[in-house]
């Protein structure tokens, strides 16, 4: 088979790297790619929500299936744009259609979906320019922290938690009125804190059944101890030591299969990732936002862990077979370093050159924001996260010690990275 994979980050480094085991795979293809993904296959040079340009390289390329890593493209309608093209019409897409997308694209679509099909939830009101002070006053009703989301992506950077009510009252002000984070903000989403330990949940579906993949951690805040402003991630790891099978068991009772149920009551016909980011408050998990795609950073320590031919797994997603299929998992822990660029998740340099990177042994190197200077053969930095290095171990522990071993060895100017990543669970 040719695959296409769309999108340009450490998690469609990770999908590559894995589908290149697969006896299925004949090439791969990765638009736009990074320097990691130019040594699995070819890069097409095309902006993700070209979907003109994205069916071009389909055709040209005979594509026989299509992976869709981020969420913008599935928001925008990507795999609705092959349904409705005669061309591409039979081309399987992993990744949902509009109309579930919205289970990210839309923070209020996503707790109304909830609130409906009585998925555990914080507790929520979404207001708007024609309500803002009806907003003022139920955030004065409410005990701090203040948690106020914006209804539409913003590129992980959407959500504010605030201790201080003056300072809350302000920033829900300028998210609607001021669009701090541009359209996404035109709604805002204000829910009770829940105080507890978050986790990361993934399943792939067909829009009927699904397989449950490891769950992993992911560590979004800039700073060490969870400090600073939200990122994309900064690191991940998996398994998660007090996911057993009493609490995995509540999740999918009473989060996983109702929202399965709950898609398929709406009409909703969704094939690939779901995301579940959840957080255990005593011993009962909630749910504190849905992603319509694999998780980045957490696709760096969950896919490795994944002994099946992921291939084999997409296809029985596109014939309606997923209950069918046998998925088997590495026991070893796997933990993922991010390395990120001086400045993330603000502003920050691009075109640095990276060293180091053959120096690195007993891990894997997932590149997210890297380009490739083909004339004299340097990587260069391309993005804020820049490559996430991955290591298994027997324990997390000792995947923790092999994955920041590596982390030392890869230099570019201004690096940074976490040191602390797994600090808040037990192993």
């Amino acid at each position: 088979m040719n695959i296409l994979i769309i999108g340009s980050g450490g998690r469609e480094h990770a999908i590559a790297w894995k589908i290149a085991e697969s006896p299925k795979t004949d090439q791969i293809f990765v638009l736009p790619g990074n320097a990691g993904t130019r040594s699995m296959g070819t890069n097409i040079p095309i902006d993700v929500n070209d979907f003109d340009g994205i069916k071009m390289a389909v055709i040209e390329n005979d594509i026989d299936m299509v992976i869709v890593g981020p969420e913008v493209p599935l928001t925008n309608g990507l795999h609705d744009f092959f349904l409705s093209d005669r061309l591409l019409q039979n081309t399987p897409v992993i990744g949902p259609v509009k109309a579930a997308a919205r289970l990210e694209g839309s923070k209020d679509f996503a707790k109304a979906f909830m609130e409906k099909y009585n998925i555990p939830t914080a507790a929520y009101k979404t207001f708007d320019s024609s309500n803002i002070e009806e907003g003022i006053a139920f955030l004065e009703q409410m005990n701090a922290p203040y948690v106020l989301k914006a209804d539409g992506l913003a590129a992980g950077k959407g959500v504010l938690i605030i201790d201080d009510l003056n300072q809350a009252k302000t920033e829900l002000q300028e998210m609607i009125s001021d669009a701090k984070f541009g359209d996404a903000s035109s709604k805002v989403v204000i829910e009770e804190f829940l105080s507890g330990i978050e986790l990361s949940v993934f399943v792939l579906t067909d829009g009927n059944s699904y397989v449950l993949l490891p769950a992993a951690k992911d560590y979004k805040r800039i700073g060490e101890g969870d400090t600073g402003l939200n990122t994309g991630g900064m690191g991940s790891v998996s398994p998660v030591p007090f996911n057993d099978k009493h609490f995995r068991e509540k999740v999918e009772e009473r989060i996983i299969r109702p929202t399965i149920k709950g898609l398929v009551n709406e009409g909703v016909n969704y094939k690939g990732f779901i995301f579940f980011g959840l957080i255990k408050v005593n011993e009962d998990p909630y749910v504190i936002e849905y992603n319509c795609r694999m998780g980045d950073p957490e696709a760096e320590s969950v896919i490795p862990r994944i002994k099946s031919d992921l291939v084999d797994l997409f296809e029985h997603v596109a014939n309606n077979s997923i209950h069918q299929a046998d998925i088997e998992f590495d026991q070893r822990a796997t933990a993922s370093v991010m390395l990120v660029s001086e400045g993330y998740p603000e502003k920050y340099e691009k075109g640095k050159p990276i060293t180091g990177t053959s120096s690195v042994k007993n891990c894997v190197l997932f590149h997210a924001g890297t380009s490739i200077d083909i004339e004299n053969n340097i990587i260069k930095t391309n993005g804020g996260r820049v490559i996430a290095v991955t290591a298994y171990g027997d324990d997390l522990g000792s995947a923790l010690e092999k994955a920041y071993e590596n982390a030392e060895l890869i230099d570019f100017e201004g690096k940074y990275y976490r040191k602390d990543i797994g600090f808040d669970v037990e192993f």
